[in-house]
Order: C-alpha cells, then sequence, then structure tokens
C-alpha cells in the first residue's frame, strides 16, 4: 500500500535527496540513460548525412556546411550550460529542472530532424538548421547535466566504478541499435516510423532513468553558493589535475574517431570485402568492450584511476597496431576484440577520473562545480571531430586515394588506408598516455 503522506508529483520529486550510497536499483535506472543518449547520438552521426543527401536532394555541401554550424553550437553550448547548470539554485536542486524539462523537446527534436515536411532542398536545409539546433540545445542540456549527476550521486572510486558499469553497456547497446538498428528500421518502416519507434523508446528509457535513478545530494550550504564565471573558468583551467586529463582525453578520442573513420576504407581497399562487412569489425569491438568493462571495473577499485586509465590506453594503444597485419575481414575482427577491451576500460575509467578531479577542486575551492568541469571537457573533445577529417583527408591524398577509380586504386592506398587505422591512432595514443602520466592524483580516492 501507498504512504499517503509521502509527497507526490513535482513536490516528490523536489523532497527527494540522496544521502547514503545508490541502491543497485537506482544505480541501474542512472545508467539506462545511457541507452537513450548514446541511441540518438549515433543515429544522428550516421544517417543524418545520408537522408538529408539522398532522400531529400539537399547539395552535399549545403549538409556539411549545416554539420559544421551543428558542431560549433554544440561545442559552445557545453562550457555556456555548465556553467549555468553550476550556477543555478531551486527548490528542485541544481540538476534536476534541467533534465525534467529538456526530457521531452529533445526526444521531439530528434524525431523532427527524420519527419521533415515536402519541401524544396532549400526549404528541408533550412528545417535541418532550425531542427537541429532546437535539438542540440536540448541535448546538451540533458546529457550535460546527467553526466554531471554522475560524480555527485556516486561519491568514491569504488561507487564510481560499479555505478558506470550498468551506464556504459546500456550506452553501447544504444550505440550499436543506433548504428545498426536504424537501417532496419527505415528500411522496413521509412524514415518517418523510424523516428516515432526510437523516438518512443528514447522517451520511455529516459523517463524511467529520471524517476527512478536522479536524484541529487544535500550540498552544504557553502559549497552549493554560486561561483561567479570567471572564477569557474579561472579555476578551470588552473586545475593541474583536469589539463592533463582534458588533453589526454581529447587524443583518446581522436583515436577512437580516426579509427571508425577509417573502418570503411579498410575493409573495402584493403582487406577486399563487401562494404557491410565494416559492421563485424564494428561488432568485435563493442561486443567485446561490454565484458571488459566488469573488468576495469575491478582493477580501478584495486588501483587507482590513474594506474587504471595507464594500463587501458596503454592496451589500446598495442591493440590497434594489429591492425597492420590482416588480409582478411575473420583476422581484422579478432584484432578488434583486442581493441575492444582497451575501449571498454577508456569508456568505464575517464569518467570516473574526472570525478576524482570534481571532488580534489571542491576541496580546495568549497564549490561543486561538476558541470563547469563537464563541459569544458565536451567543448575541448569535440575537436576530435576536427582532427579525424584532418587526418582522413591528408592519409587519403597523400596515399592517391581516388573515389572515380573505384577498386582499382593504386598500391599506395592499402599502405595509407592502414597507417591511418593503426599507426595515426597509436600515436594519438601515446601522446593521450603521456597526458595521462603526468596526472598528478595518484591515490584511489582523495
Amino acid at each position: 500500500m501507498s504512504d499517503p503522506t509521502r509527497p507526490r508529483g513535482l513536490a516528490g520529486i523536489r523532497d527527494r535527496r540522496l544521502d547514503a550510497a545508490p541502491t543497485r536499483a537506482q544505480s541501474i535506472a542512472f545508467g539506462a540513460s545511457g541507452f537513450p543518449t548514446q541511441l540518438m547520438a549515433q543515429t544522428f552521426s550516421a544517417f543524418a548525412v545520408y537522408f538529408y543527401v539522398t532522400h531529400l536532394g539537399v547539395p552535399p555541401a549545403w549538409v556539411a556546411g549545416a554539420m559544421i554550424a551543428h558542431g560549433i553550437l554544440n561545442a559552445v553550448l557545453n562550457p555556456v550550460v555548465g556553467a549555468l547548470s553550476d550556477r543555478i539554485r531551486t527548490p528542485w536542486g541544481r540538476r534536476i529542472p534541467w533534465i525534467g524539462l529538456g526530457i521531452v523537446p529533445l526526444v521531439v527534436a530528434f524525431a523532427l530532424v527524420w519527419m521533415p515536411p515536402a519541401l524544396s532542398p532549400a526549404g528541408a536545409i533550412v528545417w535541418f538548421l532550425v531542427v537541429v539546433a532546437l535539438y542540440d540545445i536540448a541535448f546538451v542540456v540533458v546529457v550535460l547535466n546527467i553526466s554531471a549527476l554522475f560524480p555527485e550521486i556516486f561519491r568514491t572510486t569504488a561507487e564510481r566504478a560499479r555505478g558506470n558499469v550498468p551506464r556504459q553497456i546500456f550506452a553501447i547497446l544504444g550505440m550499436v541499435l543506433g548504428t545498426a538498428g536504424a537501417p532496419a528500421l527505415y528500411g522496413s518502416i521509412g524514415w518517418p516510423g523510424m523516428a516515432l519507434v526510437l523516438s518512443a523508446v528514447c522517451l520511455v528509457l529516459l523517463v524511467w532513468s529520471f524517476v527512478g535513478g536522479m536524484i541529487e545530494r544535500t550540498v552544504p550550504e557553502a559549497a552549493s553558493e554560486a561561483m561567479t564565471w570567471v572564477g569557474q573558468m579561472r579555476f578551470t583551467f588552473a586545475n593541474r589535475a583536469f589539463v592533463p586529463y582534458v588533453l589526454g582525453s581529447l587524443f583518446v578520442q581522436t583515436s577512437v574517431a580516426v579509427i571508425l573513420a577509417a573502418i570503411p576504407f579498410y575493409v573495402r581497399y584493403s582487406l577486399h570485402g563487401a562494404e557491410g562487412e565494416g559492421s563485424v569489425l564494428l561488432g568485435a569491438i563493442f561486443v567485446t568492450a561490454i565484458p571488459s568493462i566488469v573488468l576495469w571495473s575491478a582493477v580501478v577499485r584495486r588501483t587507482s584511476p590513474r594506474t587504471a586509465v595507464l594500463w587501458s590506453v596503454g592496451v589500446f594503444g598495442v591493440a590497434v597496431l594489429g591492425y597492420l597485419l590482416p588480409v582478411s575481414v575473420l583476422a581484422a575482427a579478432l584484432v578488434g576484440v583486442a581493441v575492444g577491451v582497451g575501449v571498454g576500460g577508456l569508456l568505464q575509467l575517464l569518467e570516473v577520473m574526472l570525478g576524482q578531479i570534481i571532488d580534489e577542486d571542491a576541496v580546495r575551492t568549497g564549490h561543486r562545480r561538476e558541470g563547469a568541469y563537464f563541459g569544458v571537457n565536451g567543448f575541448v573533445v569535440r575537436g576530435s571531430v576536427v582532427l579525424q577529417a584532418v587526418v582522413a583527408a591528408v592519409v587519403l591524398t597523400a596515399s592517391g586515394f581516388d573515389a572515380s577509380l573505384d577498386e582499382a586504386q593504386p598500391d599506395t592506398v592499402d599502405g595509407g588506408i592502414r597507417i591511418m587505422l593503426a599507426v595515426v591512432p597509436l600515436g594519438f595514443t601515446a601522446l593521450a598516455w603521456l597526458c595521462f602520466w603526468l596526472y598528478p592524483i595518484r591515490s584511489r580516492d582523495l
């Protein structure tokens, strides 16, 4: 029987506060947010250009310009929303109002991306720009505040290691559905049908996660006072732990982005497989990453975030070098299994390390500033998209790649693609390892 004295509705959400470690049910519910956010992000990044160019007839240059605008807006929004989230105070907390108000606009904007009315190409690109701007704003508002809740809900390295396991498993499943499930849906029920199905799934999981797992803690009055904007930025960029962390994170994200961009070229022009076999290589990485998340959770609980990250980056860097050798898709998939072990560590550990940085900052400044750190981190790592594009353009051009030649590429193209998939990521990974080696917090907890 329900308790008649228990607050309901908005009052119930307002009065919820977490005082102890979260329960398993709360951890799973919070982690469920990883599925819809990654599903939307992966579906958009994988198919938005394809949909607007091939199905709506929008010139590729127009769509490319719109995607650049999308990337710039997304990058700028991260630190702005993060700093605002830290500063705003409400009876419902700092993060909960942003998330609660943003869920429905986010899901609706995502659906509208794939449901434009009958328009000319010029009208379609205007629709894209407006709807994607709304999607960007809602996505950053919701996802950044969910991320900012993570180090608040889970307070120690052990709690964060355990709490991040369901979140990253849900996230990988969302990635898989976003990249593999979306084509099956739009192929059978059309793009509007796909949009409605995926949006409904995202809405259900976000509401479950919001109601069951997103709970703020009671913050001491001194720590809850808002820091000025200038003070926010000054303390963030002066943090001796954050600077090597965010640079290392940028290099890691660039390595992964280069690999994902290179795999279709690798399958077709180096392994001479069918285009669809790229999913075999991606599947080998992500399927292996799921159990390895549990492995790295145990490692970080017994060592420290710094030690565990150095090991996972090392495993990832050594594994990607294996892409130099295969001559078949099966052999490359076996390399992907090893790469997946490292990827699982990166997914599991980077936010655990950032939570430690935020704890140290709170001790030093007297303020809890999760929003500022996740916002600046989001801004910096967006640079991985630019670096990935530069690498692909330079390597393919230098190797003599010519799309008009189809399969009859010069021999240098195979070598260039293998360098792009193996050697270049190893270089970025080495830079990341150096940054994390300079990370100054050596203990597991403060």
